[in-house]
């Protein structure tokens, strides 16, 4: 498959793009300057209402979107990427007939409920002004309205705390998510978008199997056989 991933400014995305490179053709874009990709290209894009977002998105079978980078970015910017770039990406997919979309959200949208709530996909975000929390929601809201209305499916993987091996010493987060099993999930999506045809939105809860964990991902495990490794 040829993978467009945005966001290339965070090591959730290089990380994606390095690890699926070895089984597609990968392309990690961001707004700003990127290093020579590792095994994948990279581009400068900014991801415009203009003909040069149809070029960046023109003949990829998928796109995987980290709809926040966070990185030294200030309220305005980070707002602008999730709501004006991501339905700027969307729509030029639906213009190029990109049909697969890997929407990158968190799970600390459903962080204003007690920790003893047993949450899943059918509970309402609770949004709050803290942007690690209002920028993931408002992304979903707009992939949301196309994978309703525009032909394309939109998986929207609700990412929990990410832990690479090199910092797992120690985490404690009961809603932790290491990298390989963010990474398998992110592929799983992919592949299982592959079956989907016409407008389409779901919604699935990824973590690791950590002790006390936050959050169930059965649906994960039942659409697309998500298999977390066991962690103690």
């Amino acid at each position: 498959m040829r993978v467009l991933i945005t966001g290339g400014a965070t090591r959730l995305a290089r990380d994606l793009a390095k690890t699926l490179s070895v089984r597609h053709d990968v392309v990690l874009t961001d707004r700003g300057e990127l290093p020579a990709g590792d095994g994948y290209a990279v581009e400068t894009a900014t991801l415009s209402h203009t003909g040069a977002t149809n070029d960046l998105v023109r003949g990829m079978d998928a796109i995987v979107h980290g709809a926040d980078t966070g990185l030294g970015e200030n309220e305005s910017d980070r707002l602008d990427l999730a709501m004006r770039c991501t339905y700027n990406l969307l729509w030029a997919a639906a213009e190029e007939g990109v049909a697969r979309v890997v929407l990158l959200s968190s799970l600390q949208v459903l962080d204003g409920y007690d920790e003893d709530m047993t949450v899943t996909e059918t509970w309402r975000p609770v949004p709050t002004t803290d942007l690690d929390v209002l920028s993931p929601h408002l992304s979903e809201s707009v992939c949301r309205e196309f994978g309703r209305e525009r032909k394309m499916g939109i998986i929207c993987l609700r990412l929990g705390d990410l832990v690479w091996g090199d910092e797992s010493e120690g985490v404690r987060s009961s809603s932790a998510l290491y990298f390989d099993d963010a990474a398998q999930a992110v592929e799983r999506a992919m592949a299982a978008l592959r079956l989907a045809a016409g407008p389409d939105w779901k919604v699935l809860h990824i973590q690791s199997a950590v002790p006390e964990a936050r959050y169930t991902t059965n649906n994960a495990m039942n659409f697309f056989e998500y298999s977390p490794a066991e962690r103690g």
